[in-house]
């Protein structure tokens, strides 16, 4: 209840469907007061004879954008600005905007004391690859603005980078490494000044990077968790100025550096992890700042279970008839993206291909790797298979950005330097009578 005992009326900004928004609006209702989930089907804002119109009308706001995956993040911070101006906004915008860039956030938290990995960005090639020599003889190079790991790559020393990766701005930065072993990271999950919990998070096998989207293994690390890293994660939410984030973190030989601050981090690999769902936390924060009271009691009952079925407030969308899918043809312009630079080529669809491959030259070309393992890949109708490296590399299809991990091959007898299998088909309907190539012969016959 609110002080004049009505219920809070709590907004979730989210255009997305995830388990984390099911799961903070259902604990806002679980916690006796009133969820919205602003999405496009119910949202509007309308500016009357100088009044500004909510609809629907609430309280506050949560914002769980995805901005990282976003092609304009840039309009989703604008819908966000837009209610920041007449409402409080958990996890403004102006606060995720630093955090989502990954350089911005380093720069922050280094001007504040906070302890990062050695970094650089620069606008020129020559200057990036000039300062490739102070980082040793390995790197990390990743994109600015990037999620699950995608964007993310180890480099050598004689190995070339590129300011951008596809039109993602990309930098070096040091690699931290302690153990000889497993590869790890921790996440601190906080919210306002409380820590919810906390994981160390280890790199699957024939990979360095720790997330949970990408296969890596968690174990919870809420009880042994030191006080001075408790203490630098608060700091550095406080100093990004977010209200809720998953703060990562990883030991060196001369301390504990901040990785990353997460304005959207995922709460299935700390559930896994801990048994503790950060949903009731946010719902019980976001009902406070509007002027609710909950109970601390069933906000701790909550947070036993992670409630992500559909909630009863999701908006129901129009009978408009079923969204056309996205149709690419048999063959498809795509842009390529590695370490060391982007390549625009004509690709071929194959539905029977479980992974996207490319020529060994062209990987070669954009700076594609380095090579994470060696995948058995079966041939047509062959029931052998034959053994091939694969690597990270980023695809861009109409205006999709993929990050997918690929097979490398020699594709120099073949039409087609790269041929998309289903890992990126499985976003699309593919027309096998649509040929991009076809295309350009027809116009070159009419001219």
């Amino acid at each position: 209840m609110t002080a004049d005992g009505s219920t809070a009326r709590v907004g979730v900004l989210s255009l997305h469907n995830s388990k984390e928004t099911k799961a903070i609006l259902n604990a806002i209702e679980d916690l006796g007061h009133e969820p919205f989930w602003l999405r496009e089907e119910n949202t509007a804002i309308g500016v009357r004879d100088g009044e500004v119109n909510l609809e629907p009308d609430v309280d506050i706001v949560a914002n769980r954008l995805l901005l990282s995956n976003t092609e304009q993040p840039s309009e989703a911070l604008g819908l966000a600005k837009t209610y920041d101006s007449v409402l409080p906004v958990l996890n403004d915008p102006s606060s995720v905007m630093t955090a989502i860039h990954k350089f911005s956030t380093a720069t922050a938290l280094a001007d504040a004391g906070i302890q990062v990995p050695d970094a650089l960005l620069a606008l020129s090639n020559d200057r990036l690859n000039d300062g490739r020599g102070d980082f040793g003889e390995e790197a990390v190079y990743k994109t600015a603005i990037g999620t699950h790991g995608g964007g993310t790559w180890k480099v050598g020393p004689d190995e070339l980078v590129n300011p951008r990766v596809g039109d993602r701005q990309a930098f070096l930065q040091e690699l931290i490494e302690r153990d000889e072993g497993e590869h790890r990271d921790l996440r601190v999950y906080v919210v306002g000044d409380r820590i919810v919990g906390a994981m160390n998070r280890y790199a699957p096998e024939n990979d360095w990077r720790t997330n949970v989207a990408l296969g890596g293994d968690v174990e919870d690390a809420t009880d042994k968790l030191p006080r001075e890293v408790a203490n630098i994660a608060r700091d550095a939410a406080e100093i990004i100025g977010l209200d809720y984030a998953g703060v990562d973190l990883i030991e060196g030989h001369d301390g504990w550096y901040v990785l990353e601050v997460n304005p959207t981090a995922g709460f299935k690999g700390l559930f896994k992890a801990t048994g503790r769902s950060a949903a009731p936390y946010i719902a019980q924060l976001a009902i406070e700042r509007a002027g609710g009271t909950v109970d601390e009691g069933v906000v701790e009952d909550l947070t036993v279970s992670l409630d992500d079925s559909v909630p009863a407030c999701k908006p129901r969308p129009k009978e408009t008839g079923a969204s056309e899918p996205i149709v690419i043809g048999y063959t498809e312009e795509v842009i390529l993206s590695g370490t060391s630079g982007s390549e625009t080529v004509v690709a071929k669809s194959d539905t029977g291909a479980t992974r996207t491959s490319i020529d060994t030259k062209l990987a070669a070309e954009i700076g594609a790797g380095p090579i994470k393992s060696i995948a058995k890949v079966k041939s047509g109708s062959s029931k052998s298979s034959r053994s091939r490296p694969v690597v990270d590399v980023v695809v861009g299809v109409g205006g999709n950005r993929h990050t997918v991990t690929a097979s490398i091959e020699d594709r120099s007898h073949m039409d087609y330097p790269v041929l998309l299998g289903r890992d990126i088909l499985k976003h699309y309907q593919v027309n096998v009578q649509k040929r991009v190539d076809d295309e350009e012969e027809t116009e070159e016959e009419e001219e």
